[in-house]
């Protein structure tokens, strides 16, 4: 029963995990906080966080750091922390938590339509599992529409009782059209999802020859806090704009990195070696949850009618993609085996 139960807790964590860093996120950069700077103190906090988990866990195991290794680790920094989280951000300033989580859900249908011409997976349209897996990322290709160019009425859920007084007060403030927001965020959010999912290419072959994922991971946030860091500084060099006086910054800025990505990777990488990663990727759409209740209970947000469809298309096509990449594992385990059978009556 521990074998199921905790597995089960370390995954439900970890989105809990992820909800508040979107809170906090949002609470942040609705003060005035940069995305850009956001990003660098991440990363600077990340880096630091994770040092030791890469020594302690991997300092026997390590493999030799090659040049051939620090380039892709270049290249998962550019695409897995930069330019994913400063798309991510800004695209979470001119939307809102909801609508991020839900395009997050995107994530495995982006990685299978990129990995396909690199020859990492197969489509085999002419298996059901081939063809749930299509299936599934044209359903979360039409979510992703409608989550973006379709916003509908808002659902009246009434008002909440323990709405926090800090973000209404931060909402008055905010002096943004509702109008620019609406494509502009979305639009950003989708796009922080491809480079995302291309990082997910990057890593598994990265993977094949240096299987150090915490080592890896470090090399990454600090590659990235140099080229955030440098962005920033282009973006707004003022020191005002990099102060941490306040202390929702500073909280969202220590969260993300600690929470988000020391801890929650630990969680991750221990679950995926006891369940597989499909069992980890079952619980994304958990986090959809949790952040549209969050939302509407402490910042007041609404849930409109388009966010809701859209966001039940790309859960639905995030199922359907999953079953498919199952029972292809399966179908290829089973597969194996038989061969391995094989050889071994022929011996």
């Amino acid at each position: 029963m521990g074998g199921d139960y905790l597995p089960f807790l370390a995954m439900f964590l970890v989105q809990m995990g992820y909800a508040g860093m979107n809170v906090f996120v949002k609470l942040a950069m609705d003060s005035g906080m940069n995305p850009f700077i956001l990003v660098v103190y991440r990363q600077i906090f990340a880096t630091v966080a994770m040092i030791p988990f890469a020594y302690f866990l991997e300092r026997k195991t390590r493999p030799k750091i090659t040049r051939i290794v620090l380039f892709q680790a270049f290249l998962s920094s550019i695409f897995g922390a930069t330019l994913n989280q400063i798309l991510y951000f800004i695209g979470l300033k001119h939307s809102n938590p909801t609508l991020g989580c839900a395009f997050n859900n995107l994530l495995p249908a982006m990685t299978f339509l990129l990995a396909v011409p690199c020859r990492l997976e197969t489509v085999g349209i002419k298996t059901r599992a081939g063809q749930a897996k299509v299936l599934g990322t044209a359903v979360c290709i039409g979510g992703a529409m409608i989550l973006t160019f379709y916003r509908g009425h808002a659902i009246n859920f009434g008002e909440s009782s323990i709405e926090w007084k800090y973000a209404e007060q931060l909402r008055t403030q905010d002096s943004q059209g509702d109008q620019a927001n609406f494509i502009l965020g979305p639009l950003l959010l989708i796009t922080s999802c491809v480079s995302w999912a291309i990082w997910f290419i990057i890593q598994g072959r990265m993977s094949e020859k240096f299987a150090a994922p915490y080592t890896s991971s470090t090399l990454m946030c600090f590659m990235a806090s140099i080229e955030c860091g440098v962005i920033g500084l282009i973006v707004d060099h003022h020191p005002t704009a990099w102060s941490l006086n306040d202390s929702i910054r500073l909280t969202a800025a220590l969260y993300s990195a600690i929470v988000c990505t020391a801890i929650a990777f630990c969680l991750m990488s221990w679950t995926i070696q006891r369940k597989g990663p499909l069992y980890v990727s079952v619980f994304s759409p958990l986090l959809l949850v949790i952040v549209a209740i969050l939302s509407w209970a402490l910042l007041g947000d609404k849930l409109h009618f388009g966010t809701a469809v859209g966001s039940v298309f790309v859960v639905l096509g995030l199922y359907v993609v999953l079953w498919g990449k199952g029972k292809e594992e399966g179908q290829r385990g089973s597969k194996e085996e038989a061969e391995q059978g094989k050889e071994d009556l022929e011996c």
